[in-house]
C-alpha cells in the first residue's frame, strides 16, 4: 500500500487490502486498549499511538507485510529473547501473513511501552 492519505483510523482501515482488514482492526483493538493515555492519529500515512506528542507505536500494511513500529529501544531490549525469532527491522516487526502476528507478543509489547515512558530510537 502507498502511504496513505487518510484523515483518521477509520479511513485507513477501508483502505487496507481485505486479507488484511480483520488483522489490522485486531492491532487497533489492543492498541487502544493497551496504551491508556496515548492518542491514537495518523502519521507518516499510517495509524500511530503517541504520548506527550511523541509517537511510540504504529502499525501499516505495506506492500509485502504489515508492519508492526514499536520505537522504543529499551523495551526491543527487553524482550530481545522474544523478539529474536521474528522478521524484524531495527524498529520494525515485518508479518508476511495476517495470520502470523503474534497478538501475545504484541499485547506484551504494548504493556510494556504503556507503562513507562522512554527513548524514542
Amino acid at each position: 500500500m502507498v502511504r496513505s492519505e487518510a484523515k483518521n483510523v477509520d479511513g485507513y482501515l477501508t483502505e487496507v487490502p481485505e486479507e488484511r482488514r480483520d488483522a489490522l482492526a485486531r492491532l487497533r483493538r489492543l492498541c487502544r486498549a493497551e496504551l491508556k493515555g496515548f492518542g491514537e492519529v495518523m502519521a507518516y500515512g499510517m495509524p500511530a499511538y503517541e504520548r506527550d506528542g511523541t509517537a511510540e507505536i504504529a502499525f501499516a500494511s505495506q506492500k509485502q507485510y504489515i508492519s508492526f513500529y514499536l520505537m522504543r529501544g529499551d523495551v526491543r531490549e527487553e524482550f530481545a529473547e522474544r523478539l529474536a525469532g521474528q522478521d524484524m527491522g531495527k524498529g520494525c516487526l515485518r508479518f508476511r501473513k495476517p495470520e502470523n502476528i503474534d497478538f501475545d507478543l504484541v499485547r506484551d509489547l504494548l504493556r510494556a511501552t504503556a507503562a513507562r515512558p522512554g527513548e524514542i530510537c
